[in-house]
């Protein structure tokens, strides 16, 4: 251990370079956020339960049928109505959490109308997705009625992997413009890393997150050959040097090189095979609950709504679940930084900008529940306990 390094005291100044205000702002927005998603389940059972009782997915399944009987024609036709109804009746509420709350805690410039437009976009990659992975559901329910939930369990997975393969090729694109990073002291010294660490060093982007949000972020996405680092365009826009370019992007590379991607695709598909299971089970008794006449059986597409009311139960439910499994990733791949390019300063340093959209010191319950990474005062304190066992060399 560094002789003289406090790693206690050192958290502490890292975190006072926040005015007590400040934390006290970003404990409301998170935990006001923690409401959000109970407020959320719920105008998502509303508004499920109002398409339900409208009968109008019955209408549509049993017009399909008389015209033109093809099974994935009829689930076509249900998923892309009940999308667009649901959207339609949801957009209050999603514009009060999603835009207007951001922009009243200062967390996005962006006009609602850009914000809109793009949930117009949203709207449409979401309802193509959801045609594919609904018409497959629905095929291994009608073939495999017994074990379908096993299938579609398996089916999740491979759903969840193909979908980071085009995510960065076709969908982000679609907001987002992603440039390579500009030649520079801080570009090469990003593919030195890529290079140490067996990461590829062609595609370090930089993309102008700023559109959306003026949160200090980066990201990995993408698997095999379409696997990429992303650094938001407000990390520089924040002052980040190189040090906290080290340490942010060494944690999105221990994203790629610990396989932190498959990780979430094989503990979303466990997940999945509960829920699915669970699915089947309750289906009969929320539908009558419900008030879903005319729907016959979970086969039947028209009670595509029952399934949605009975999965978003399960997820609020399984919370503290899905924030772990996040939280365990995000964790080690804040290891993975700093034991392979030792900028335990430079991660925390970026770490403090994220305090305005994550409070930094959360009860441990509140952590485990809800955080789906830990807590910046947690992860600066273990940064600087790495400090102070591995001190860099005088230079």
């Amino acid at each position: 251990m560094a002789q003289g390094f406090d790693p206690v005291a050192a958290t502490a100044a890292y975190l006072a370079q926040l005015p007590p205000e400040a934390h006290a702002k970003a404990t409301a927005y998170t935990q006001g956020g923690h409401w959000l998603l109970l407020w959320g389940t719920l105008v998502s059972i509303l508004v499920s339960w109002i398409v339900i009782r409208s009968g109008v997915l019955v209408r549509v399944r049993g017009g399909v049928e008389r015209a033109r009987p093809r099974p994935w024609l009829v689930v076509a036709a249900v998923v892309v109505v009940d999308t667009v109804i649901e959207s339609v009746l949801s957009l209050p509420w999603d514009s009060y959490a999603h835009w207007w709350r951001e922009k009243g805690y200062g967390l996005t410039s962006q006009a609602y109308v850009g914000w809109f437009t793009e949930r117009l976009i949203s709207l449409c990659v979401g309802a193509v997705i959801s045609v594919i992975l609904f018409s497959l559901l629905y095929w291994v329910i009608r073939r495999a009625p017994r074990t379908w939930w096993i299938w579609s369990a398996v089916g999740v997975v491979f759903a969840f992997m193909a979908l980071l393969l085009v995510q960065p090729v076709l969908i982000e694109p679609l907001f987002n413009s992603y440039k390579p990073a500009p030649p520079g002291a801080m570009r090469d010294e990003v593919v030195a890393m890529a290079r140490q660490v067996g990461v590829p060093s062609d595609k370090i982007l930089i993309y102008d997150g700023s559109k959306q949000s003026n949160r200090y972020s980066a990201n990995v996405a993408g698997l095999f050959g379409t696997a990429r680092v992303a650094m938001s365009d407000v990390m520089f826009k924040k002052d980040a040097d190189l040090a906290e370019v080290r340490g942010v992007v060494g944690h999105e590379m221990g994203h790629y090189v610990r396989g932190h991607i498959l990780w979430d695709a094989f503990a979303y598909g466990a997940l999945a095979l509960i829920g699915f299971y669970l699915v089947g089970r309750l289906f009969p008794w929320a539908a009558g609950v419900l008030g879903a006449k005319g729907v016959t059986s979970l086969a039947d597409p028209a009670g595509l709504p029952v399934i949605g009311v009975i999965i978003s139960v399960l997820a609020f439910v399984a919370t503290p679940l899905t924030s772990s499994i996040t939280r365990f990733s995000e964790a080690d791949a804040d290891h993975f930084s700093v034991e392979h390019f030792n900028e335990p300063d430079g991660l925390a340093k970026a770490l403090v900008k994220t305090i305005e959209y994550r409070a930094a010191t959360p009860s441990r319950l509140e952590e485990v529940i809800f955080y789906d990474h830990p807590a910046v005062g947690n992860r600066i304190r273990t940064a600087m306990d790495w400090k102070a066992a591995h001190p860099k060399p005088a230079p």
